[in-house]
């Protein structure tokens, strides 16, 4: 079965976006990149909500057109315009192009068909879209990008929920940069699988 693996840069006050929505704190560079590009090129699909996937969606399919561009963000691009990607959202009228499908709604039992499907893992983006699917006992993995530094205000990557999920550390990598990857899985699912 497919996991379903939340996959999102945070800061270490647990923001995923600034007070004004901006990312510019985020400190990926070659390496990083890289090591994310060959991590995502074994996943299945990308999950995202309608804001995420309109902002990957406005700069990714050409940025490989863009001499001044990096190799891994390059690259990037690539696997971006080829994975399937599933887009949460009530209120786009079409999916767009790209291998994108529109689902209107996190329906356990269509969730639960997706990770029985053959292939590779999919990665989860997005707070909202994250809460819903915690909120049905959904996910499987965490792989949070810590970066060093402290926001004050954003984005939470967490809402308040009375659900409690026990995790287990599968793994950490820090980078040059001095983001430290934390990779988390569901308590007990490395005995179950």
């Amino acid at each position: 079965m497919r996991k379903i693996i939340v996959w999102l840069s945070v800061s270490l006050d647990g923001f995923i976006e600034g007070p004004d929505r901006e990312l510019d704190w985020h400190l990926v560079d070659d390496e990083l990149h890289r090591y994310v590009n060959d991590q995502l090129r074994q996943m299945g699909a990308f999950l995202s909500g309608r804001i995420t996937h309109e902002l990957m969606a406005g700069f990714w399919p050409t940025a490989d057109a863009d001499p001044a561009i990096t190799g891994p963000m390059a690259e990037f691009a690539g696997i971006w315009r080829d994975m399937p990607k599933i887009v949460f959202s009530r209120t786009l009228e079409q999916a767009g192009g790209y291998h994108t499908t529109l689902m209107r709604e996190v329906v356990p039992e269509e969730i639960m068909a997706l990770k029985a499907q053959p292939g590779g893992d999919m990665t989860l983006g997005g707070a909202d879209l994250a809460a819903s699917f915690r909120e049905h006992d959904l996910i499987d993995e965490y792989r949070l990008y810590v970066h060093p530094v402290i926001l004050g205000r954003g984005t939470p990557l967490f809402r308040a929920s009375d659900t409690r999920t026990g995790l287990e550390l599968a793994g950490t990598r820090t980078f040059g940069s001095g983001v430290v990857l934390l990779h988390y899985r569901r308590a007990g699912a490395a005995a179950a699988g």
